[in-house]
């Protein structure tokens, strides 16, 4: 203890290790931190007040991970607190899917003191063996770095290092904080330093080669397309995106994970390709390309319609955050930021056909349809023409997560979906956190599509959205069960089925008889008069709607990667 106090008063701005932590967070815009108290980190949330974060308080680990997640992706960070064992256990099922879909969060978990670790204790929580690092070893392995703030001399330098790597490779990143370093002392001072976020800078000479290599097959190339996805949005590279589309007015097109990363309101923005899900004149104009400049990608079955991408490399020049290839050639240890950067500065003029026209217009099908049944065809095109700016749409894995490949949105519209990852009830949790991270944003408008399902497993964030005084727009898509499974396998099997729910009064149980607004529809002319309802679209309460659709339907592209899943998994 001496010794520590000697260090401490050596100190000449003394600061809690918890303090630091939190304004850390705070300063590179964390407002409110999800999570469950447990005993091993309830004197570390005493600090959020004053260091001007919100403590949000989910039903449990899983599902503040979910929001923790989408929280991340409408802010660019996030940070979730659990206690040890018990609660980031919990929580690893989420921490997996950021990890695998490059989502930045900072995992902190509260742990029993130093000295009980030291000395292996029967302490609860723990698997009474006296194992204290097998948790951490779990984490490790789907975070992109470890940060165990044991000793106090090396906290602070541990969690500048955590929330860099976190936000620079946008991934989590674990942090321990045992209950006896949350009120040790660090230096206070280190703060009057922001936290370096800045890319390392590629090297001049080999960025300005590569940059050489890419003009020459892009000059060289006769029909040229762009092809965005999800790492470009992960990795910040929007801006530059932006300005190829614009500078070079190539067709350009998205992946589904990519969905948002182009404004989808220019006239040579092409649509989704997603190999054979894609329409018709979207894989015709990609796959005759003579060359496709390829940023982001991640070639997931999912992604690509159970991995039908018809693109040669031979024809493709891929960005991605820590190499580019061009054709063959791999150019390691460069990230894409810069080399796009120059790309727009050096182009000029290109070669480029016109893109294939896209709008929200209803297929001819339904157009001559009298028919009332809401069917995926019908769907999407509408809600494509209800949608605003900047509102952010959430997709569940299932029926809406291909369904929105065929909406187009208006511009500056954050699409979130779990495409790769695809845990069910994801996104019900995910939009916990976005429709908070919106309200910090302006309240930007939030809106979920979640089948009858998915809605199960999370359905407790209804109560922490009521207690949050958030405001969604969440569709139940009532179609009796797991019809993504059902495609796969078991069409009429019992474990696709589920019991029926009354989404419609579930927001009751929770408390919120006063803070959320309830509707049934089952017709194409109900859903049109409650997209035309100027309360409906603007309220400032929860609005939940139970949307029942045939259980048989589904779209086009889901069928085809289920069918595809299915061919593998025999």
């Amino acid at each position: 203890m001496a010794t520590t106090d000697i260090a401490t008063r050596e100190l000449q701005n003394p600061m809690d290790v918890t303090e630091y932590l939190f304004r850390r967070l705070h300063e590179v815009g964390i407002r409110a931190v999800h999570g469950v108290p447990g005993d091993y980190n309830l004197v570390a949330l005493d600090y959020l007040g004053k260091c001007g974060l919100e403590w949000v308080g989910n039903c449990n680990e899983l599902n503040a991970g979910y929001a923790a997640d989408g929280y991340a992706r409408v802010k660019g960070i996030s940070a979730l607190v659990t206690t040890f064992g018990v609660g980031e256990l919990s929580a690893i099922n989420a921490i997996a899917g950021a990890y695998s879909e490059y989502v930045p969060i900072v995992h902190i978990v509260g742990q029993p003191t130093t000295r009980s670790q030291k000395d292996g204790m029967l302490l609860h929580h723990t698997l009474g063996n006296g194992d204290f690092d097998v948790f951490t070893k779990m984490n490790s392995a789907i975070s992109c770095y470890t940060a165990r703030l044991n000793d106090p001399h090396e906290a602070a330098t541990q969690i500048d290092s955590a929330i860099r790597e976190c936000w620079i490779r946008s991934r989590p990143v674990y942090v321990t904080l045992p209950t006896d370093i949350v009120a040790a002392k660090v230096n206070g001072d280190r703060l009057k330093q922001p936290i370096d976020l800045s890319l390392p800078e590629n090297d001049p000479e080999k960025e300005d080669y590569v940059v050489d290599v890419v003009l020459k097959y892009l000059h060289a190339a006769k029909n040229p397309v762009i092809l965005v996805d999800a790492c470009a949005i992960r990795h910040r590279v929007l801006e530059e995106v932006r300005d190829l589309v614009e500078a070079s007015n190539l067709p350009a097109f998205v992946a589904p994970m990519g969905k948002g990363a182009v404004n989808e309101t220019y006239k040579n923005f092409g649509g989704v390709y997603a190999g054979s899900g894609s329409q018709p004149r979207v894989s015709e104009a990609v796959e005759s390309s003579d060359l496709i400049l390829s940023i982001g990608a991640i070639k997931s079955d999912f992604n690509t319609t159970g991995f039908t991408y018809r693109i040669g490399q031979m024809h493709t020049i891929d960005f991605h955050s820590t190499y580019v290839r061009v054709r063959y050639s791999e150019y390691p240890n460069i990230n894409m930021k810069g080399v796009l950067r120059k790309v727009v500065q050096k182009m000029g003029k290109v070669n480029g056909a016109p893109a294939p026209p896209l709008t929200n217009r209803l297929p001819v099908s339904e157009m001559n349809s009298s028919s009332q049944t809401i069917t995926h065809d019908w769907l999407w095109p509408t809600v494509g023409q209800w949608l605003q700016e900047k509102d952010i749409i959430i997709t569940e894995t299932g029926t809406a997560n291909f369904g929105i490949w065929d909406t187009r949105f208006p511009a500056d519209v954050t699409a979130i979906s779990q495409v790769l990852w695809g845990s069910i009830g994801y996104s019900l949790g995910s939009c916990q956190g976005a429709a908070l991270a919106a309200k910090e944003q302006n309240n930007r408008r939030t809106i979920l599509f979640i089948g009858d399902g998915s809605t199960q497993l999370t359905v407790q964030e209804l109560s922490t959205i009521l207690r949050n005084k958030l405001s969604p727009i969440i569709f139940v898509i009532c179609n009796e069960g797991y019809t993504i499974e059902r495609y796969i396998h078991g069409w009429d099997a019992t474990y696709n089925d589920i019991q029926p729910w009354d989404f419609y009064n579930i927001p009751k149980v929770f408390g919120g008889q006063d803070g959320y607004k309830g509707y049934r529809v089952k017709t194409r002319e109900e859903l049109n008069q409650l997209f035309a309802n100027q309360d409906f679209c603007t309220s400032d309460k929860l609005r939940l709607v139970e949307l029942y659709m045939p259980r048989e339907d589904a779209p086009s592209a889901l069928k085809a990667t289920a069918k595809a899943a299915a061919k593998r998994n025999e």
